[in-house]
């Protein structure tokens, strides 16, 4: 009996060998060979911009901390990580079902039979115990274990390409937001140093009204000019305590005030590492690796619904000892030896399995075209932050030429106005539009800054770990600490 089971299982075991469905291709993408509109700070080269590291670019030690804070702490980056376990998990329970089912097993039934009618050749009363291991397994033989497996392995992939991408926005987004801080910072220095300037001013026309130099719509306007500067101040106060709160949280941590370091003025420099080459989007930014990985899933789910298509050979056994004790005399014990092939042939099932190939299919069509659109969408973003970069640079050296020019004309206005050759409204006019002209300033310097992290962030970098960052372990899960697992090569 044992040479017929094997004589049957072996051609079964050789047709295990086949994979039906599709194996994975890249599709054919049409990349252009450099990025729309000039390069910023140098010419095209194989380096990149976005190559950098994040704590090379960010060279604000205050700054660095609250990234490495959030690394550590974001609920998004938790999330991230826990979407990863859950994948591996998943790799596990989808590539098991490859291998055969092995359970002990231990029975006792009784049977007792009562009354005239029973057979007579059965005893009254059967008592038959027997123990041993269970085995079933579904043969692999047209590969849909294996496509099931590929597809969870891609998912596990993407998972991981999903928490880089969390990465990179986390890092822009506490960058761009620390940027918008040191901006307040420097709008409400400014605000106060106005308001203490104009202050001064008040007094003195108040001194020229005493001294029946100056009229009375000249104090007004002085009083105009400093209640424009007090007004902002509870303003700007405001923006900078939610700013600080939106951090905060971003960091993982109850609203509370935010390190300082460097001035908004000291952060960045327009990069001079060119955006490199578009081809290498399609390694670099997560999302795109991510949307391949997807499609790699969907397509391995063709070859999953095809297997089905087919014969499915299940066997099951049992192997073990037993005996039987009847009317309290034992018999036994005895070697238990069992094994049941079944072949299901699909006939008849009002076309299910022919609707879940094409539906298999269908999903991978729609998988190559979102990794497509990912990458057109990863080109014009690099393309738009290369624009933004260049032309808020050069705002914000036509705006410092405007703000030069309105700080001298208002020491003029005040001059020609203290030696009576004008009157005060010169001074309320010249001193309004260079009092905004210096917070526009602190704008553009700071839309500048952004747009460069923003360049960064469409380039894709930023997912690096440092070598010696110190990362918790995984089981850290209910303290706040959040595992970083290590980047695939």
């Amino acid at each position: 009996m044992r040479r017929t089971l094997v004589g049957l299982l072996t051609p079964l075991l050789l047709l295990s060998a086949c994979t039906v469905g599709p194996d994975y291709r890249r599709p054919e993408v049409t990349l252009p060979a450099a990025y729309r509109g000039p390069d910023v700070g140098a010419p095209a080269a194989a380096a990149s911009f976005g190559d950098l590291a994040w704590w090379q670019l960010f060279e604000d030690p205050d700054l660095q901390d609250l990234i490495r804070t959030a690394l550590v702490a974001n609920y998004d980056l938790r999330v991230a990580v826990t979407r990863i376990l859950q994948a591996q998990s998943q790799v596990t329970i989808t590539r098991s079902q490859q291998f055969p089912t092995v359970n002990a097993q231990a029975d006792a039934p009784y049977t007792g039979y009562v009354g005239n009618s029973r057979p007579e050749s059965i005893a009254a009363q059967t008592f038959t115990p027997e123990a041993g291991i269970t085995l079933g397994w579904e043969l692999d033989l047209w590969g849909k274990f294996r496509r099931a497996t590929e597809g969870a392995r891609a998912q596990l992939l993407a998972s991981e390409d999903f928490r880089e991408g969390v990465v990179i926005t986390l890092i822009a987004q506490v960058a761009q937001a620390y940027f918008d801080l040191r901006t307040l910072d420097l709008d409400l220095e400014i605000s106060k140093r106005t308001v203490t300037s104009r202050q001064q001013s008040v007094d003195l026309v108040s001194a020229r009204l005493e001294g029946g130099v100056a009229g009375i719509l000249d104090l007004q306007q002085a009083e105009t000019l400093l209640y424009g500067a007090t007004k902002s101040i509870p303003d700007i106060e405001r923006q900078i305590e939610q700013t600080e709160n939106f951090i905060s949280i971003l960091l993982g941590k109850d609203p509370g005030p935010i390190k300082r370091g460097r001035p908004i003025t000291q952060q960045l420099a327009p990069p001079v590492v060119p955006a490199g080459l578009p081809s290498e989007l399609l390694t670099r930014r997560p999302d795109v690796r991510q949307a391949e990985q997807q499609l790699v899933a969907a397509n391995a789910q063709i070859g999953v619904a095809k297997a089905q298509l087919f014969p499915q050979v299940t066997i099951s056994g049992f192997a073990g000892v037993g005996g039987t004790v009847i009317s309290g005399q034992t018999f036994g014990p005895l070697g238990i030896f069992s094994a049941l092939p079944v072949i299901t042939l699909p006939i008849f099932n009002a076309g299910a399995l022919s609707a879940g190939v094409d539906l298999a299919d269908a999903q991978t069509q729609e998988a190559v075209l979102r990794y497509q659109q990912t990458i057109l969408q990863a080109l014009r973003e690099v393309s738009d932050g290369l624009v933004e970069i260049r032309k808020r640079q050069e705002f914000r050296v036509q705006q410092e030429l405007l703000t030069k020019t309105l700080a001298d004309a208002s020491q003029v206005a005040q001059l020609r106005y203290e030696g009576g050759v004008s009157s005060y409204l010169e001074v309320l006019d010249t001193e309004r539009q260079y009092f905004q002209a210096e917070l526009d300033l602190t704008v553009a310097q700071r839309d500048e800054l952004k747009g460069i992290v923003g360049l960064y962030r469409a380039l894709g970098g930023g997912w690096q770990a440092e070598p010696t960052a110190s990362l918790p372990p995984p089981t850290q899960k209910a303290t706040g600490a959040t595992p970083v697992p290590a980047r695939r090569p």
